[in-house]
């Protein structure tokens, strides 16, 4: 069994790809995941997979369910919780000066970025805005705030050619730890 945390990507309560979290946690329990439990109005579910199906294949199972249900073509991130452990301990910014957890935010991707992709943002300089790519996470912290930024999720989208959601910091963590509570 591997317990499971899916991103999707746009979806939200109102307006533009709007699902009822109840759907889409009916949807999840109809393919046949368990435990299902959504967290915030904005495509946060965290479930068990009792197959241990690969990420990927589980990633288009859910793409495809959700096409077919809501007529949303929409991705669907999935990490483990140990790879939310690991974005967690390796927050580039927590040894600032000053650090705030409030203005910090990842950006999870939805497949590796090529070093050609990582290329066209490595000379971005919005100060006081920073940034920095881990794998398949961009970390962006904010120190006066997200409000007027550059750096989120569709700069990176579109300038790196990338597909990508954005999470707070608060709810990384607290996906994490309602992921661990499973075990």
């Amino acid at each position: 069994m591997q317990i499971l945390i899916s991103l999707l990507r746009g979806v939200n309560m109102a307006g533009h790809n709007k699902i009822k979290m109840t759907d889409l946690e009916a949807l999840f329990e109809k393919l046949g995941f368990t435990d299902v439990e959504t967290y915030i109005q904005s495509g946060n579910v965290i479930f068990n997979d009792l197959e241990d199906i690969p990420p990927l294949e589980i990633s288009a199972k859910i793409e495809e369910a959700i096409l077919k249900k809501f007529e949303f073509n929409i991705p669907v991130l999935i990490r483990t919780a140990e790879d939310l452990k690991k974005v967690i301990r390796s927050n580039p910014f927590s040894v600032e000066r000053n650090f705030n957890p409030e203005k910090l935010a990842v950006i999870f991707l939805y497949e590796m970025p090529l070093q050609t992709q990582i290329e066209k943002v490595s000379n971005v300089d919005y100060p006081p805005d920073k940034f920095y790519i881990s794998g398949k996470e961009i970390f962006i912290y904010c120190p006066n705030g997200f409000g007027k930024t550059k750096l989120y999720t569709n700069f990176f989208e579109n300038r790196m050619k990338v597909i990508g959601t954005g999470r707070n910091w608060k709810s990384v963590n607290t996906l994490y730890d309602l992921a661990i509570k499973r075990y």
